[in-house]
């Protein structure tokens, strides 16, 4: 597979090992193939934003060992990761999906369709902040998964801790933000959000954790 766009999401890999590290797990089938290369030929390098494929199968994988019927993502963009885990949901099961643009959203329609999981899929686009404030504490979701506005990455759990049942996951994107996190010299705005998001999870007791080295960094949470 060439996937030279995930290879470089994939700190510390050669694009060579990230090759053979995905061909021997779950590989992407032809429509998420396809749909990687959707994405970059209508988005060139804002492309980057789609999760690794390795990343994708692994969260397919965790809802399926969960029992996982309802999750919600914060954070859709083209649609890779909807996928990958509304694949991971039995029939009857739901993924809510918060984003802001249809322009993005629109692209990963017609995969979600050919992968015939559209049904599970509920699209709401609005700032994910005013969709997760709006939904009901009760029946309470199992899987959540964050890659959005990094700024808002503690409000974003701070709604999520209110909504996803004792023993749910929540993964949480980028967190090693391409080693930025540990360079002293990368202070923007999105690099100081998640320094600080990542140290505020030092002290909190409501989720055991642990981060992975997993594409550009995955944090996981199991609610307590």
């Amino acid at each position: 597979m060439s996937d030279t766009l995930s290879s470089i999401k994939s700190m510390g890999l050669s694009p060579a090992l990230h090759e053979y590290m995905v061909a021997h797990g779950t590989p992407p089938d032809d429509i998420l193939t396809e749909l990687i290369a959707e994405t970059s030929a209508r988005l060139g390098s804002l492309s980057i934003m789609q999760i690794a494929p390795e990343q994708g199968a692994f969260m397919t994988f965790l809802i399926k060992l969960i029992g996982a019927r309802r999750a919600i993502e914060v954070g859709t963009f083209t649609g890779y990761s909807a996928l990958c885990i509304a694949r991971g949901l039995p029939d009857d099961g739901e993924l809510v999906c918060c984003d802001v643009s249809q322009e993005y959203t629109d692209i990963g329609r017609p995969f979600w369709e050919r992968a015939g999981v559209s049904k599970k899929i509920d699209l709401r686009l609005a700032p994910a902040l005013d969709t997760l404030a709006a939904l009901p504490r009760e029946p309470r979701f199992d899987f959540a998964f964050v890659d959005a506005v990094k700024s808002e990455y503690q409000a974003y759990l701070e709604a999520l801790h209110d909504l996803v049942r004792v023993g749910g996951l929540i993964l949480i994107d980028n967190v090693l933000w391409n080693g930025n996190v540990i360079d002293p010299q990368a202070n923007d705005e999105s690099t100081r959000a998640i320094r600080t998001f990542n140290d505020s999870l030092v002290e909190d007791d409501r989720f055991d954790r642990v981060m992975l080295a997993v594409s550009d960094g995955l944090t996981l949470l199991r609610v307590r």
